[in-house]
């Protein structure tokens, strides 16, 4: 095992706010939100799986609060997701009154804004209101490795 020094600070982590900063504010929006990253710690594909079953959010048309779990994965590029700050992120949906549909494609869109991921998929999974549930998957590739993809397949 590494040992890792812990009277510095690791230049991994220069730049994060959140980290180690205590308590988080409850922001009321996700516009609010700063989805904050770190150098990936290696240039080999590797997965990243993130996963809360404590969302939510409201319903846009009763105003009634929607439960979700949502999932993130992503293989990282060049940066990470610092997870305090994603945390804080989708914590800004509370109060939001938004469709599932549309919250899980904003999700994906600030992960893909945020580190530029090769690949990445939002799940939500949303408890059922009225006797049904909803589940929406969000995908993104990064047009490199769809290109990389295709012309090893030839």
């Amino acid at each position: 095992m590494a040992k890792t020094s812990r009277s510095k600070k690791p230049a991994a982590s220069a730049g994060l706010t959140l980290l180690g900063g205590g308590s988080m504010s409850q922001l009321s929006s996700p516009d609010d939100a700063v989805l904050e990253s770190f150098p990936s710690p290696s240039p080999r594909p590797y997965e990243v799986t993130f996963s809360t079953p404590e969302f939510t959010s409201l319903c846009p048309v009763t105003g009634q609060p929607d439960y979700a779990s949502i999932t993130i994965r992503y293989i990282p590029d060049r940066r990470c997701i610092e997870s305090k700050s994603l945390k804080q992120y989708l914590g800004a949906f509370r109060n939001q009154a938004v469709f599932a549909e549309a919250i899980t494609n904003r999700i994906l869109s600030d992960v893909v804004e945020a580190v530029a991921p090769r690949s990445a998929i939002v799940i939500g999974d949303f408890a059922p209101r009225g006797g049904i549930g909803i589940r929406v998957e969000a995908r993104h590739e990064a047009a490199s490795t769809s290109a990389r993809r295709a012309s090893k397949s030839r």
